[in-house]
């Protein structure tokens, strides 16, 4: 008789049950998912998931007793949805698994070899928790670039080096020397694992362990490459032609296809990320595709109006300004922002105005302006009474 891991830990944990008299009581896991017996896998992982986004903790913080029930249903679906560990639970109750977490607490190395917990980390970390097979693809390189406001609202093209890992020219990413070639390991018979059969009490226990000849790899290369020294791959620094589109802001994330790290012999390279910095602009600040910026004008230009010179992003512009202009006004010039990133239009400039009072008038100047006044009827020695002054003539009228 030929036992596997769980059903080991089942017998094992029925003898120590037998022995120390009493267990934890659990409610049955079928009943924890609501499903039957005989419920296939997609009947018990949509079961799963949609009780799980109920009583996730992320959806209830501090719910004490809602993560204790998270925990119960993810218990239930690690043990249901792996076929040797529903056998045993099938065959031997909550005794298959009342050991210290479970089917993977307590024995050493046994819980390496069982898995379950991958659909887990696949619906809410993307797959993170789960072992790849095969030929790996290249890992993705993040770069960050600097650029003036200018180059960020109407794009540019650059040159950027990049260190990065790529396939061996020289052996083409097989890692062995040119006129050689690798073959099989005969160890492992090229799947890169050992397996080992034991007899125990319990029966005849097989295990698996990485092979020590070829470390994994599943083929043994007699003479390695010179140029990689047998790992198939080199580290080089690579320049690169990045197009910056126009329209890009400070944070935005470019992607270039196919720019990273080298994958295994066989597999893609990755992708390298190029991360936008805008370095603030002494007149413009922006605003979505909108660029704002403030402009001081004289209170005569303000009050008597006219037309002046605004400086873009494309140049100087005129820009007219009515009579009785206030500080505070905004002006709109539109078509003179930054263009869209996606190519839809382009946004508009806004101007603020700020009406400067001289501060520094010959006496020929305040004699102008004192006849103004009176022309207009204005009280000037109104305006230089006191506070009392005022509050009387408040109260007084």
């Amino acid at each position: 008789m030929c036992l596997r891991i769980p059903d080991i830990i089942a017998l094992l944990m029925v003898c120590i049950i037998r022995k120390g008299g009493d267990t934890v009581a659990k409610r049955d896991y079928y009943e924890v998912l609501g499903v039957s017996n005989d419920a296939d896998k997609n009947e018990i992982k949509k079961t799963y998931r949609k009780l799980a986004r109920k009583y996730h903790p992320d959806a209830n913080p501090g719910d004490d007793q809602t993560a204790e029930k998270f925990k119960e249903i993810t218990e239930a679906y690690e043990v249901l949805m792996d076929d040797e560990k529903r056998a045993a639970y099938d065959r031997y109750g909550h005794a298959a698994t009342d050991g210290q977490g479970g089917f993977e607490g307590g024995f050493g190395d046994f819980g390496a070899d069982m898995g379950g917990i991958g659909d887990i980390f696949d619906m809410f970390f993307g797959g993170g928790g789960r072992q790849r097979r095969g030929p790996q693809r290249g890992a993705d390189i993040r770069v960050d670039m600097e650029l003036s406001f200018e180059d960020a609202a109407f794009g540019l093209e650059k040159d950027i080096k990049v260190p990065r890992t790529e396939r061996c020219s020289t052996c083409d990413g097989s890692g062995a020397a040119p006129g050689t070639k690798s073959h099989p390991c005969v160890q492992c018979g090229g799947t890169g694992q050992m397996q080992f059969a034991q007899n125990t009490p319990f029966g005849r226990v097989v295990q698996s362990r990485t092979c020590d000849r070829c470390n994994g790899k599943g083929v043994i290369i007699e003479k390695p490459c010179p140029s990689c020294h047998g790992s198939g791959q080199v580290k080089r620094t690579r320049t690169i032609h990045v197009n910056i589109p126009a329209g890009v802001d400070h944070g935005s994330r470019l992607r270039v296809p196919g720019e990273g790290e080298a994958g295994e012999k066989g597999a893609p390279t990755g992708d390298l990320y190029v991360y936008i910095r805008v370095k603030p602009h002494k007149f413009f600040k922006r605003q979505g595709n909108d660029v704002i910026c403030e402009l001081s004008i004289s209170f005569v230009h303000a009050a008597l109006g006219g037309e002046i010179e605004v400086s873009t992003l494309e140049g100087k512009a005129s820009l007219k300004i009515p009579e009785g202009t206030q500080t505070g006004t905004l002006f709109r010039m539109k078509g003179k922002g930054i263009p869209d990133v996606n190519g839809h239009g382009k946004g508009d400039q806004h101007v603020r105005i700020n009406v400067v009072t001289p501060t520094k008038l010959s006496e020929e100047q305040k004699e102008i302006l004192r006849e103004f006044a009176h022309s207009t009827g204005e009280d000037l020695k109104s305006t230089n009474k006191g506070f009392l002054g005022k509050v009387r003539d408040a109260f007084m009228g």
